[in-house]
């Protein structure tokens, strides 16, 4: 069975899979893929060459991240252009991991939903959400907050998942962990 585990930001999706790898259980990080395929493949860096321009990448061949940010942040068709050649390549690579738990931010948004038998949410109020983001990446609760309203609405996610974490400070995470495991 394959296990997808989402959630927006700052609800502790990477917290809980570090508490998935201390139980043995390697989570396959989509973000992580995303970058490594984006450095590392050569069908990536032509294409996204193609797409955005020379600059994409440096002389040395080191992926340009501030000139993919400015042409991603443009417009939502170039975010669209930019995921419909890093997508499939993330999915292809996901499938010829042999990982049976993916952590992907953006699941439903990505399709990659359809990869997975099971959807795990992490969930957390927004008010923590934006706590831990602002101490996390040193940015104002305003920034904090346009980071989660890009994102679909926690609610909207919940809806579609089959299984929840709570992670609010109150609730035993890995209490949840363990009676979720169990049960899958």
């Amino acid at each position: 069975m394959k296990i997808g585990i989402t959630g927006g930001i700052g609800s502790g999706k990477s917290y809980v899979c570090k508490l998935l790898a201390e139980r043995g259980i390697e989570v396959y990080d989509c973000d992580s893929a995303a970058k490594r395929l984006m450095r590392s493949s050569n069908e990536l860096h032509q294409r996204l060459t193609a797409l955005i321009g020379k600059d994409t990448y440096t002389s040395e061949g080191q992926l340009n991240k501030a000139v993919v940010a400015q042409f991603l942040l443009q417009s939502e068709t170039n975010a669209h252009a930019i995921d419909a050649i890093v997508h499939p390549a993330v999915a292809e690579d996901f499938k010829q991991s042999g990982a049976q738990w993916m952590e992907c931010a953006i699941l439903f948004e990505s399709g990659f939903d359809k990869l997975v038998d099971r959807v795990i949410v992490v969930t957390a109020p927004e008010d923590v959400r934006i706590e831990r983001i602002t101490k996390r990446d040193g940015i104002s609760q305003e920034k904090a907050k346009e980071w989660i309203a890009r994102q679909w609405p926690q609610e909207e996610v919940r809806r579609r998942a089959h299984y929840e974490i709570i992670n609010d400070g109150t609730h035993d995470v890995n209490q949840q962990i363990d009676k979720l495991i169990n049960k899958l």
